[in-house]
């Protein structure tokens, strides 16, 4: 029996790990192991590992994540991640183990797969993300993966530009989208019941993370952002930001604002339903998430984009861009995305990162890939080969 290692860390990319591991909990062929760490395990952002066991999963614990949220803490964490992995993996042996996302978390992993000789699948690479350190991250988790899942095919274009066998690099769509595709919509009486407050019109959800390269202040993108929302009518579901360097000045100034707000208010977290339950019946979403990238758009939800994050990153017809963070800019984006002409031009629009089939194309490479050393010894490809390009699954 093959065993898979599914390792997340954050609600954030749980989405995209959720339908795989229920598939391979299913399948009598393959044995899965579940582990969660970083901000999975604090309880400050919501202790959401045991949202992970609630959906069925029995579920190892490597702590890694420590309680400041200053740069050298966070740098300090992969060293004790990179520990933790190893006496986990040195127990458990997985044949393979899948990596999603760009978190720098995902580095602690790798350094252990590698001397390990345990094949990495990557969910999510080629993509790009110019105002944060996820970009690089992503690119050299990459470099350190032996297969690729990714969501769309100008993704898979930039690993061969990097230098990967075309063999390894599938597009498969984000599998994120396709918890979107089999969920069960909950009713607007059923969200407000879940969140404890009525949604009266119009609803905004806000999550706004600390930027992570740049030189804009998350402090100060922050306020801008806090201060645009002070004469918006209606209800602002806030979402808590990451465990990145800078999240608790975010935090406090949110708590701030949902104190003299009535109508606001602040989430550790939504859990997957009440998550997509907010965007299905949301009029606007609003912050710097990748959520509004990615999921959105299969909801038709309105996106105000603001900042440097998300640069770089292809963008569906929903995302408004407001590249600095100034109020009045922000102002005038927050009512054009509420305008009932914006939102009408995206009924039925489709969504670019996926099409809600991606984990049964996983699965079938999952299952059949030859777990040699053909597998583990990688070739650089020049970019004289790029012909290749077309050869492949891409």
């Amino acid at each position: 029996m093959r065993k898979i290692s599914i390792v997340t860390f954050s609600r954030s990319e749980y989405s995209s790990c959720l339908p795989i591991m229920r598939a391979i909990q299913e399948d009598s062929d393959l044995e899965l192991h579940v582990v969660a760490s970083g901000s999975h395990l604090l309880t400050d952002f919501g202790l959401t590992v045991n949202e992970i066991e609630r959906d069925g999963f029995d579920c190892e614990r490597v702590e890694m994540a420590l309680a400041s949220d200053s740069s050298e803490d966070i740098a300090k964490s992969v060293g004790l991640g990179t520990m933790g992995f190893a006496q986990n993996f040195a127990r458990f042996r997985p044949d393979l183990v899948l990596l999603t996302g760009d978190r720098l978390e995902l580095l602690a992993v790798a350094c252990v797969a590698l001397p390990m000789h345990i094949p990495i699948a990557h969910v999510s690479g080629g993509d790009i993300t110019e105002g944060a350190i996820d970009n690089q991250v992503r690119h050299g988790i990459s470099k350190m993966s032996h297969l690729h899942f990714v969501s769309m095919k100008s993704h898979g274009k930039r690993l061969i530009q990097m230098g990967e066998e075309a063999w390894r690099v599938s597009v498969t769509g984000d599998p994120a989208l396709d918890l979107v595709r089999h969920m069960k919509v909950l009713s607007r009486e059923e969200v407000s019941r879940r969140l404890g407050i009525e949604l009266c019109p119009p609803v905004l959800i806000v999550t706004y993370h600390p930027a992570t390269l740049g030189s804009a202040d998350p402090a100060d993108e922050i306020k801008s952002l806090l201060e645009s929302l002070d004469d918006v009518d209606g209800t602002a579901i806030f979402t808590y930001p990451n465990a990145d360097a800078g999240n608790r000045v975010v935090i406090e100034c949110i708590q701030d604002f949902v104190r003299r707000k009535k109508a606001a208010r602040l989430y550790e977290n939504l859990g997957q339903a009440g998550f997509y339950g907010v965007l299905s019946h949301a009029d606007l979403m609003v912050g710097n998430s990748s959520s509004g990238i990615w999921e959105a758009p299969s909801f038709s939800l309105p996106v105000v984009n603001i900042g440097e994050r998300q640069k770089g990153r292809l963008r569906a017809d929903n995302v408004i861009d407001v590249p600095t963070a100034r109020m009045d800019d922000i102002k005038a984006a927050i009512q054009r995305g509420l305008s009932p002409a914006f939102r009408a031009r995206l009924y039925n629009m489709t969504n670019p990162y996926g099409d809600g089939y991606a984990t049964q194309r996983i699965m079938k490479i999952l299952k059949t890939v030859k777990l040699d050393l053909t597998l583990l010894q990688k070739r650089f490809v020049d970019l004289a080969f790029e012909k290749q390009a077309t050869e492949g699954t891409i």
